[in-house]
């Protein structure tokens, strides 16, 4: 049975350390890296960008010189910032995530005594417009799966990463992350490194188990070289192949699929969540193989369901438009 095996490096991010580097700030948020790093344990991505938008919020305070004072910042100062992220037209779910950010970074600051009050929770984030994720019919699914050129070893390399991510549902992060170590082909399982390095096991089809199983003794054997260690899906110079590398693919054989533009390796795993309610799966088994820690988050794909289950009922039920139903009525009476 696959074992537990705790990942995690640490980042560094240049732009955030060349705005704070002569200043109060610095060692405090080294020591928040290192926080985010070795004790919680968050994924590398996760980290980056938790460290990445308190840049946005150390430029501002450099912009109005108050930069040089460990404090928490008051409410006039936090809608000021907002108001900065507005004008300078970040969308609202970024103004959003940048102020968990801040709540995050501040409530950590207080926990450790550094500074004595945390008014970040005292400012609400902007409201987000509720979207519903894009997701394409099993028929277009099959379409995508059948685009890659399985003669050749890179397109056996691609139809095994769609296979597995529409099958299993994973973030593109945790792809990126699979070793070979991490695949039971007994059990049909993979450990895969969730956000905040959280461990949990998904489960593969009989089609991408049988395509993964010819990835590994065909493909990747010729991709492989000495830098390959264990990188379960590899690029033609045989490193791991990148988070960016396999959205591209994803990308690339979207488009040669005939599917919308903006389609992208999220979208699978909309697409395999919403399938498999309309499978008639759990609420709750559907959260536990996506990773979510809580089933709200996972809801969004019952509304997806009940959506398209109406845009079935109201072009397929004749009751549901009168004008077609009204214009068969008057071809029979002209019979």
């Amino acid at each position: 049975m696959i074992q537990p095996a705790p990942r995690h490096e640490r980042v560094s991010v240049p732009g955030l350390w060349n705005t704070v580097a002569k200043t109060p700030w610095a060692p405090v948020l080294h020591d928040y890296e290192t926080f985010l790093t070795s004790i919680r344990q968050l994924a590398t991505p996760t980290v980056r960008n938790y460290m990445n938008d308190l840049t946005a919020f150390m430029t501002f305070l450099s912009n109005n010189n108050r930069i040089d004072t460990i404090t928490s910042p008051n409410r006039r100062q936090l809608r000021s910032y907002l108001a900065w992220l507005a004008a300078h037209r970040y969308e609202k779910t970024s103004i959003s995530r940048k102020l968990t950010a801040l709540r995050t970074f501040f409530g950590w600051m207080q926990e450790t005594g550094r500074i004595d009050k945390n008014d970040t929770d005292l400012i609400s984030a902007p409201r987000q417009p509720r979207k519903l994720p894009y997701v394409v019919s099993e028929t277009e699914i099959e379409r995508l799966l059948a685009t890659p050129d399985t003669t050749k070893t890179l397109g056996i390399r691609d139809r095994t990463l769609l296979e597995l991510i529409y099958a299993s549902g994973i973030r593109v992060s945790e792809a990126n992350s699979i070793d070979t170590t991490d695949v039971d082909m007994k059990s049909r399982e993979i450990r895969v490194f969730g956000k905040g390095s959280k461990q949990r096991i998904v489960l593969l089809g009989t089609s991408a188990a049988n395509w993964l199983n010819q990835y590994l003794s065909q493909s990747r054997p010729k991709l492989a070289t000495r830098q390959s260690v264990d990188a379960l899906f590899l690029n033609n110079l045989g490193g791991r192949l990148s988070a960016r590398s396999i959205q591209n693919i994803v990308k690339k054989h979207a488009l040669a699929a005939g599917l919308d533009a903006e389609f992208h390796t999220h979208n699978l795993r909309h697409s395999f969540a919403t399938h498999l309610l309309n499978g008639g799966a759990d609420l709750r088994v559907v959260q536990d193989l996506l990773g979510h820690e809580s089933p709200s988050t996972t809801q969004i794909y019952t509304h997806v369901s009940a959506e398209q289950a109406r845009k079935v009922y109201l072009s397929a039920h004749p009751g549901t438009n009168l004008k077609r139903r009204n214009k068969t009525q008057d071809q029979r009476d002209a019979l």
